[in-house]
């Protein structure tokens, strides 16, 4: 996982989309796919949503932080929302609801702002 303050490498869009292609195609895809797939849509989430107001956890594979308004730089920041990489993969594509995810307990979402569900499904077109 990605230390916290660490930056992940942009991971070329087509590479990104292609390992989204593969997981919604086959759930039973090798850890490098999951993770190429989880880590290029949390870069294009934090590209999409830029700022310090929310966490986005997916361990073991990566996190952001998104939104505008207060800055986070130690400790807990003020909004966290955490879950298993096939739940984050799930609303990314839109095979999963976040309500849906919130209500059985695969998404942990607490603090202000940490409603995230206006921005999901996050890819429309792969």
């Amino acid at each position: 996982m990605f230390r916290k303050g660490q930056r992940m490498r942009a991971i070329k869009p087509e590479i990104g989309e292609a390992a989204i292609k593969q997981w919604q195609e086959s759930a039973n895809v090798p850890r490098t796919v999951r993770a190429t797939a989880v880590r290029w849509s949390l870069f294009e989430l934090e590209r999409l949503l830029p700022g310090h107001a929310v966490e986005v956890r997916v361990p073991p594979f990566g996190a952001v932080q998104v939104l505008g308004g207060t800055t986070h730089r130690r400790g807990t920041p003020p909004a966290v929302v955490e879950m298993k990489p096939d739940t984050w993969l799930g609303l990314v594509t839109g095979k999963i609801q976040w309500n849906d995810a919130l209500e059985d307990g695969t998404i942990q979402a607490s603090g202000e702002r940490a409603d995230l569900s206006a921005h999901f499904p996050l890819l429309k077109n792969v």
